[in-house]
């Protein structure tokens, strides 16, 4: 039924996947023409739709892990259900708290970095110290995320490792450079489609495929209790449980979608502040539905394989099922088409990444030091810091290629968010208390936090879990603000900016 084939794609696939990359390509170069300016160039001149913010949102933060290791998780034959929907609601309820709690502070003028609001409450050392904790963490992770998109496209195109690593990073930061954001977020919205329709139509195929339809599928997958949703565990090294779901998810998703650059950058293209809570509140809607849909999809592979119509290698990886059900069951030419769902994954949120670094680097770096030049300078100079980061991404990703075990790095892509964002988040919890901290207070907070996480993630690196991953950023965040809080003094004359305590809001609605 599939091409099978172990060296590469047919002809038609490839041709499906080629035109994909080459599309994306030409949307960059359609709206260079409509760059004139930093604020067209980081935030679409604000006046992006809604919907158009909420699919890039959701396309963002859905990456090529996401699109083959969810499946993976319900998949899992030694205890694999749907019990990761619980982190779903955590994130649905921190998209809540986000809207209308820290988004005001975002729109009380024209900002192109989440960081610039940290300079309002606190002072430039701050500001950098957060952004330059963002940049850093984004090149790295975002380096191995691309590594790991070029091992897929290493095994579906026969390509050598170099080459898929240039390929997929090149024609990213090219689209990237030449449109800025509004090539960015169109792109996105065209991934968005792709990648579910790739899922659809591979859910689809792979239902027809199990013996007894729907009716096996149901049947088995209760059998084997598939489709348990919630787990009332209270270990706090296993991930998926109630608590770590609701309680670890929703800081996990303040700190991710409240203080993480990559996120805030969609708020501020959108018209004003209610068009951003729409589409950030809705997008906790639209994830959740998406990782139901992958995670049947994992229930689906465990049913074909388990009913011995399908036989996998014993040392196949779960995440790694989907992948291979792709290329041996889908007909030729919808092998391609979702082969490019899975690189538009990808694309997404790299070039996602690209775009909030080099807004970070320029909003937060190059804009203070030299704040005199025009916006056809600075226009320039962000042009060149897209290529900056795309290279240092580039440079992650074919640095990861020469260690010994790829298997290691996964991992540690799964958990690295929550490192450190849980820490800026907790920088802006200080900007909107109404007790003073001071900026020294809050960068030592900040370390306190840096080292209790490291203190819980350390351990889990090396096999033996003490707190599992999402409760890294409720972690650091809570640490961040108690350790500042108890270091800071009392107000005195001087200590202080001018700023009223707590992060200002308000761009009109």
């Amino acid at each position: 039924m599939g091409t099978g084939h172990p060296t590469g794609l047919s002809l038609p696939d490839l041709a499906v996947v080629l035109v994909y990359l080459v599309g994306t390509t030409l949307v960059g170069a359609w709206f260079r023409k409509g760059q004139k300016d930093i604020q067209s160039y980081f935030v679409g001149d604000r006046e992006v739709p809604w919907w158009l913010v909420l699919v890039s949102i959701v396309a963002t933060e859905t990456s090529t892990v996401t699109f083959l290791s969810v499946p993976g998780t319900a998949y899992n034959p030694r205890g694999g259900n749907l019990t990761f929907l619980q982190l779903a609601l955590g994130y649905a309820l921190g998209r809540l708290i986000i809207a209308w709690i820290l988004l005001p502070g975002y729109f009380q003028g024209r900002f192109i970095s989440a960081y610039q609001v940290l300079r309002q409450r606190f002072d430039t050392r701050v500001q950098r110290c957060a952004s330059l904790l963002f940049l850093l963490t984004r090149t790295i992770a975002d380096g191995l995320r691309l590594f790991l998109t070029a091992l897929l496209l290493q095994q579906f195109t026969g390509w050598n490792m170099p080459l898929a690593i240039l390929v997929m990073g090149g024609l990213t930061v090219l689209y990237t450079w030449l449109g800025g954001m509004q090539a960015v977020l169109w792109t996105d919205c065209i991934q968005f489609i792709i990648y579910m329709l790739g899922a659809l139509l591979a859910g689809w195929i792979l239902l027809a495929s199990l013996p007894g339809g729907w009716s096996g599928f149901m049947r088995v997958g209760a059998e084997a209790g598939k489709f348990t949703l919630f787990n009332f565990s209270t270990d706090p090294a296993t991930p998926y449980t109630l608590w770590a779901g609701v309680l670890g998810g929703a800081f996990f998703s303040m700190a991710s979608h409240g203080a993480d650059q990559i996120m805030v950058q969609r708020y501020l293209c959108a018209k004003n502040l209610s068009h951003a809570r729409m589409a950030l509140v809705a997008s906790g809607v639209v994830v959740l539905l998406q990782f139901l849909l992958f995670l049947l999809i994992g229930v689906g592979l465990f049913v074909l394989a388990h009913s011995g119509a399908w036989e996998l290698p014993a040392d196949l990886r779960n995440d790694q099922v989907f992948g291979r059900f792709i290329v041996e069951k889908l007909p030729m030419g919808l092998v391609g088409l979702v082969i490019a769902a899975v690189l538009a994954a990808a694309m997404s949120t790299l070039s996602s990444s690209l775009n909030s670094s080099a807004s970070a680097g320029l909003a937060d770096f190059y804009q203070p030091l030299r704040p005199n030049r025009t916006e056809a300078d600075y226009l320039a100079v962000s042009r060149w810091l897209t290529l900056l980061f795309g290279g240092a991404q580039i440079g992650v990703a074919l640095l990861a290629w020469q260690i010994d075990s790829p298997r290691s790095i996964i991992d540690q892509v799964l958990s690295v968010a929550g490192l450190t964002t849980g820490m800026v988040l907790g920088l802006f919890l200080l900007g909107l208390m109404k007790r003073p901290v001071t900026s020294t207070a809050a960068l030592i907070g900040m370390g306190c936090g840096f080292a209790v996480v490291m203190s819980v993630y350390i351990p889990g690196a090396l096999g033996k879990p003490v707190v599992a991953w999402p409760w890294y950023a409720g972690i650091g965040a809570l640490t961040t603000v108690l350790g500042a809080l108890v270091i800071s003094r009392p107000k005195t004359a001087g200590s202080q900016a001018t700023a009223e305590p707590g992060i200002p809001g308000g761009r009109p609605e």
